[in-house]
């Protein structure tokens, strides 16, 4: 385990920010406010399986529609992170200990939820010798064991300051997705992600398809960073040089006053112009919409992402 010099307290960079005001909302990215059994049944199996979820801590906007269907993005390896993005909600500081427990915590949960297809997610853990990749690989055991007809997708971290071994761990669970996001346009990255490399990121999902061609390989972006339109057009080639599989594009949404300010709101007609451009690319899967979330709609995603792919090798064989 490194000894990495973290603040203690949460969010300590983001004392040190400026204020950015944030803008009213336009009416498309309007949601309701998350209630009824089925948010209440969800949120109670995630209390009593004392899961972490992205859904709360990013303070995702889906979060009354995903859980009202039983749709909860499981977050391990604890509620902070190493890392200080500038966009993200999640705290910052020195994480706990990894829960030996907490793999056969996130399995039960899949089975008592019944759920088709699971996302699990987690914070950056650069404390850790294999960025938690061991972690990873025993929950995504731990779910086939419980619950064999369940598909797992996984949105991991970078992995930076750990060797060749780390992914190849994770890989070799088998996941049905593998899914790390870029987050943003390469020329944003120092105000972004800063503790993140472009490169590094997209090589990680071009080593995921050398490693098992089988994986289905995913990555999204945010848009309404400042980001330019041919800079989200290169990321697009650039994934597909990666042989990506499927993208996503969503509206970044500001947390707070102390985060990465909104440059503008994109409107649904852009993002209707972005999905274009991104199938004519060559995609399996695209979505692009303002409330578009990594884990937004994911298993009817993965269910078409797994017909296209089926359709292409079809087309393929003649």
């Amino acid at each position: 385990m490194r000894d990495l010099k973290i603040p203690g307290q949460r969010h300590p960079e983001k004392a040190h920010r400026q204020d950015n005001a944030q803008p009213k909302k336009p009416d498309w990215i309007r949601v309701k406010a998350p209630g009824g059994q089925g948010y209440a049944d969800t949120r109670k199996i995630m209390r009593e399986h004392n899961l972490t979820t992205v859904c709360e801590e990013a303070g995702c906007p889906n979060v009354g529609e995903c859980w009202s269907q039983g749709h909860a993005t499981m977050m391990i390896m604890g509620e902070i992170c190493t890392r200080g993005c500038t966009f993200c909600n999640v705290a910052t500081g020195r994480p706990d200990t990894l829960d030996a427990f907490e793999p056969g915590r996130v399995a039960d949960a899949v089975q008592k939820l019944g759920l088709n297809h699971v996302v699990i997610t987690s914070v950056d853990r650069d404390d850790l010798d294999d960025g938690g990749a061991e972690h990873f690989a025993q929950t995504i055991r731990a779910v086939r064991h419980r619950a064999p007809g369940t598909t797992i997708e996984i949105l991991t971290p970078d992995f930076l300051r750990c060797g060749p071994d780390a992914l190849e761990t994770v890989v070799a669970a088998k996941p049905d997705v593998f899914n790390h996001n870029l987050e943003t346009v390469p020329g944003l990255y120092t105000e972004v992600r800063p503790g993140a490399r472009y490169f590094h990121s997209l090589r990680l999902l071009q080593r995921v398809k050398e490693i098992d061609p089988r994986v289905f390989t995913k990555s999204g972006i945010m848009v309404g960073l400042g980001e330019e339109r041919a800079q989200v057009l290169q990321v697009m080639d650039d994934l597909r040089s990666a042989d990506v599989d499927f993208m996503t594009i969503g509206q970044y949404l500001q947390p707070s006053s102390k985060h990465h300010r909104i440059d503008r709101f994109v409107t649904p007609e852009e993002f209707a112009g972005y999905e274009k451009s991104a199938w004519g690319k060559g995609f399996l899967m695209v979505s692009a919409t303002p409330l578009t979330r990594s884990s937004y709609h994911a298993g009817d995603d993965f269910a078409r992402l797994r017909d296209a792919r089926e359709a292409k090798l079809a087309a393929a064989a003649g």
